[in-house]
């Protein structure tokens, strides 16, 4: 088949549906379909790991979104620039992501050139949302089958969109996750790894680390691998602590290697999780997850992690020694394999089913 998958997302910022973008790509192309993928920042020259067709188009902008900053572009010109490159690849099927965000995908919506798969991956209500609402509905017009990534998202899509969904999920490329050596320290490291924003509790995180280590006993390491707004905020509350380091954003191969030498993930978001990718990359890493009792984290990871209240660093203190002390290999074995239920190629299959179905239909027409 020839699938065009757009983005709404720049390439160039990692992010939860960036990731999901290229790992189905790469599984598409290893299954022999021939792939285009459409993004935003036409300044990005990168490959990206994917031997998809790549095209980028527009200025990359920062915008507020779901108490994050999304790298959008807000240029009409893009818009019709991408709806310009997937005709011209002449899909079977496009597949658009989160396809209401400004304003990549919102001329091919519009036009509908083929028939169409959306995928939602917001979850939480607000203003972008809730004043947007007649818009989201026109677009929708262009979307024959819709699918979520969580419960949340669906009911998040359902009430802004007012499309019905399939729940899916996110899908993780699970060998990936051990392409590199298990190498730990003699200190035990503690890995945050996402954006420097309120959003995802990094300064729990913190606290809990230093509160640990004040107390005396065997001290923790605690690397901080993102970046962000609240950088200089979280580097201030560090307080040039030598056990917490900062490396700023990372790679894709550095954040799968920096995953296999932690003893322990922690997770600490607040809220507004739709679901817990990286939580998901972790025990593929056969790597320890303490998370937020939070929605999103608790379906991902199931029984195989260890949850704590959010924002409270002395109860994240004790939920990581129970973490780290009640580590076994038959644990990180039954959670690789839980792992697996959200493998990259199981949710490439459901995928193509849809994919097959809509093609064979000749698609539906615009609602």
């Amino acid at each position: 088949m020839r699938v065009a998958i757009l983005s709404p997302y720049a390439l160039s910022v990692p992010g939860g549906v960036q990731e999901q973008v290229l790992g189905m790509s790469r599984e598409l192309d290893a299954r022999g379909h021939r792939v285009l993928v459409v993004a935003p920042d036409a300044h990005d020259r990168s490959p990206h790991d994917t031997s998809a067709a790549l095209v980028r188009v527009g200025r990359r902008w920062a915008l507020p979104a779901n108490g994050s900053r999304a790298p959008l572009t807000l240029s009409p010109r893009a818009a019709r620039a991408a709806e310009r490159a997937v005709v011209a690849f002449a899909p079977d099927v496009v597949h658009l992501h989160e396809p209401g965000a400004p304003l990549l995908a919102w001329a091919t919506l519009l036009e509908h050139p083929a028939p169409s798969v959306a995928t939602f991956h917001r979850a939480g209500d607000g203003p972008a949302v809730s004043l947007t609402r007649p818009l989201l509905r026109r677009l929708a017009r262009g979307v024959d089958l819709a699918v979520a990534v969580s419960e949340a998202a669906r009911r998040c899509a359902e009430a802004a969109y007012g499309l019905r969904c399939d729940v899916l999920f996110n899908g993780v490329e699970v060998d990936r996750y051990v392409a590199f050596a298990r190498e730990r320290s003699e200190t035990p490291t503690l890995l945050f790894l996402g954006r420097l924003e309120p959003r995802k509790g990094a300064d729990t995180a913190i606290l809990a680390v230093r509160e640990h280590n004040a107390a005396g006993g065997r001290p923790w390491r605690l690397v901080v691998a993102g970046d962000g707004p609240e950088r200089a905020r979280l580097e201030a509350l560090a307080a040039h602590d030598p056990s917490v380091t900062f490396v700023g954003r990372v790679s894709d191969d550095a954040k799968r290697s920096w995953l296999r030498r932690a003893h322990a993930l922690l997770a600490p978001a607040t809220g507004g999780e739709s679901f817990g990718l990286v939580l998901v990359e972790a025990l593929a890493s056969e790597t320890v997850v303490v998370a937020s009792d939070i929605d999103g984290y608790r379906d991902a990871v199931g029984p195989h992690a260890t949850l704590a209240p959010p924002g409270d660093p002395r109860a994240w203190s004790r939920a990581v020694e129970a973490a780290l002390a009640s580590e076994s290999p038959e644990g990180v074995a039954a959670a690789r394999e839980h792992a697996r239920r959200w493998s990259m190629a199981a949710l490439v299959d459901a995928y193509l089913e849809r994919y097959e179905r809509l093609a064979a239909a000749g698609g539906h027409a615009p609602r």
